[in-house]
């Protein structure tokens, strides 16, 4: 580790971070739930690290007020980075969220605010699973 201020991280690479923390512990979570098999973790994880899931993830957060105003600061950070990547299955909008939401899972690991982090995962987990048992 360098002496680099993460605060004076772009939302871009902070989102880069992000996107691999959370499919890591997206994966980890799967796998403990005994799914194994190669096709089914990748269609599976979609629920969960889809730009859509995360742009549904991060509304709701900001709907139950979930965020600190730091945090917040950092999902807004991220989500009006300026990318010249274009969303592969989402509108401009739901990327731009999804890409605040992953620099907030980057920012929170970077700061090594691990309880933080594991506890927003949890709730993301918990959120997508009822959701999805309630179609």
């Amino acid at each position: 580790m360098t002496n680099v201020d993460v605060n004076l991280i772009n939302g871009i690479a902070l989102a880069f971070e992000g996107d691999a923390v959370y499919s890591y512990f997206i994966r980890r979570y799967l796998i403990f739930q005994g799914k194994t098999k190669p096709s089914q973790l990748h269609h599976l994880a979609t629920r969960f690290v889809s730009a859509k899931a995360q742009a549904y993830l991060i509304q709701t957060m900001l709907d139950e007020g979930l965020l600190t105003d730091k945090e917040m600061a950092i999902y807004k950070r991220g989500r009006n980075t300026n990318s010249h990547t274009k969303a592969k299955n989402a509108d401009v909008v739901t990327y731009r969220m999804s890409t605040g939401f992953e620099a907030l899972m980057g920012y929170l690991d970077m700061t090594l605010q691990k309880d933080r982090l594991r506890e927003l995962i949890d709730w993301c987990i918990n959120t997508i699973e009822n959701r999805d048992s309630a179609k």
